[in-house]
């Protein structure tokens, strides 16, 4: 029961034709290192023990048989290692016989039938009888066997025996010769031979011997047969998958997926490769919506370009035409000049800001700000800009006057300008307002930015902060902008350690917060 527990654990049979390694009945998480040590002791052990086990088997019913045939009683040892002594006791009870007769009644031994009839008896034990008179042979149960050894028959007298009355005659042709000697009634000098034939041993021992090649070799080749198909399922197959799997990669599909049942080194080596694929996939998905995001970004350039060099054209014109034919209209021409050209400058530089970032080059200077007086000074001009389209700006500071943040000064005032450009963009009353306010929050200060807006819809909020994206999709809006102000915005709080998120409601506004590490 317990080999065949065993045979249970290591050749499982796979009940999983997709999967990437076979399932196995009772050793499923055994590690590959484990399943061949086992399998390495596996092969020891089990034909040993099933060659035993056969073994037992084959001698146990071939000594059955001998005691059913011959009558005879022996042991498993005494089998393998004195085959000859249990032929001796084949023709014990005849050789018993004949030397009673020879010390009693030696006249019966003259008698040609009794003779006869005791060979008849020997015949199917591969032995016969020989009797000699004064030297010569009177009488053979087997003349062509007698003539190999008939010079050899030991004479009248000769008391040389080596087992159990008899004497071996080994050679080409060997034989076991048992010996009595008497007196035939007319004072003559008769020896009786009971001759055995060794040169074909008992049927059941040769029957022992094949049984046993046949066994062991049957052994063999069913342990290799096994653990052949136990390799296959647990180690070629999957591993076929996998080299199935990279071809399907290499010509491009990547949605072949390879699935683990087991948790051995093979079954890591699926989760392994099945994980590269799905990071492949992703990159290659990223690489093309990247390219995506590059063409729709060089549309809205070349689109938000076009508008202000249009209309720096124009207003050129015009004054070179004399159209502007007053102060104030070349005042008002040249203003809007400059404000269009600010634009593209502002276009230009979030390009080159979006490159940096792309390449994870953004250059940074950390520093202890003092909150108090970076946010009165930021507050300030945005105060000049924001007054300039009607918006209020409304700031609130619930920090201590001492809070230093780490931060890069630069790149923390270009996170609020692009927040509060944002705000502006979308505002859609003549009279705006802006709320920034700060909060301590232990560790870190909490910066939020409100605007009174028309809002972000919740299906759009989710994306806002991603590259290129933008509510309002449409290339006539007047907005404009590149998409990049929150993208920019995330990219650099998330390299001061803070967070960055947003809250809105349509009709009502729109929050912007994010938050700052304190300097210890």
């Amino acid at each position: 029961m317990q080999v065949m527990l065993m045979y249970a654990i290591i050749f499982g049979k796979n009940n999983n034709e997709t999967g990437c390694i076979s399932s196995l009945e009772a050793g499923d998480f055994l590690k590959l290192k484990s399943r061949l040590i086992i399998a390495f002791f596996t092969m020891i052990a089990i034909p040993i023990f099933l060659i035993v086990a056969s073994a037992s088997t084959i001698l146990t019913y071939n000594l059955n048989s001998i005691h059913q045939s011959y009558d005879i009683e022996t042991d498993t040892l005494q089998a393998i290692t004195n085959s000859i002594q249990i032929l001796n006791r084949l023709t014990r009870g005849v050789y018993n016989e004949i030397k009673l007769c020879a010390l009693k009644t030696p006249e019966k031994l003259e008698d040609t039938k009794y003779i006869q009839s005791l060979n008849e008896e020997l015949m199917n034990k591969y032995s016969f009888i020989a009797v000699r008179k004064n030297g010569g042979i009177i009488y053979t149960g087997n003349v062509s066997k007698l003539m190999l050894i008939e010079d050899n028959l030991p004479a009248f007298g000769a008391n040389n025996t080596d087992v159990d009355g008899g004497i071996f005659m080994g050679g080409k042709n060997p034989f076991l010769v048992k010996i009595q000697d008497f007196y035939f009634t007319d004072g003559g000098e008769g020896t009786i031979y009971v001759i055995t034939y060794l040169g074909s041993l008992v049927p059941q021992i040769k029957s022992v011997v094949i049984q046993s090649v046949i066994a062991f070799f049957s052994i063999i080749c069913l342990t290799a047969l096994l653990l052949t198909y136990w390799i296959y399922h647990s180690i070629l197959r999957p591993l076929n998958i996998l080299r199935i799997a990279t071809n399907q990669m290499k010509e491009g599909d990547l949605d072949y997926s390879v699935q683990s049942d087991s948790d051995d080194e093979i079954g890591q080596l699926c989760e392994d490769f099945e994980e590269m694929r799905v990071r492949l996939k992703k990159l290659i998905e990223e690489r093309l919506q990247y390219e995506e995001d590059m063409r729709e970004l060089i549309s809205n350039i070349s689109h938000d370009l076009k508008t202000p060099l249009t209309a720096i054209q124009g207003y050129t014109e015009g004054i070179v035409d004399g159209v502007a034919d007053t102060p104030e209209k070349r005042e008002k021409y040249l203003k809007t000049i400059y404000t269009k050209a600010n634009d593209m400058s502002v276009l230009v530089d979030e390009l080159s800001m979006f490159a940096k970032i792309d390449c994870n080059t953004v250059p940074y200077s950390f520093s202890d700000i003092n909150l108090q007086e970076y946010f009165d000074d930021c507050i300030e001009d945005l105060s000049l800009d924001l007054e300039v389209k009607n918006i209020e700006i409304i700031y609130e500071n619930y920090t201590q006057d001492s809070v230093k943040v780490v931060a890069d000064a630069e790149q923390l005032k270009r996170v609020i300008n692009n927040i509060v450009g944002n705000s502006v963009k979308y505002l859609d009353k003549k009279m705006g307002k802006v709320y920034i306010r700060i909060y301590d929050i232990g560790k870190d200060v909490q910066i939020e930015i409100e605007d009174d807006g028309k809002g972000i819809s919740k299906e759009d909020i989710p994306f806002i902060f991603d590259r290129f994206y933008r509510a309002d999709t449409s290339r006539n809006s007047k907005k404009g902008g590149s998409g990049l102000g929150l993208a920019i915005a995330k990219k650099i709080i998330q390299d001061h350690n803070g967070r960055i998120w947003a809250n809105s409601e349509l009709g009502v506004g729109t929050t912007i917060s994010f938050t700052l590490r304190k300097s210890s």
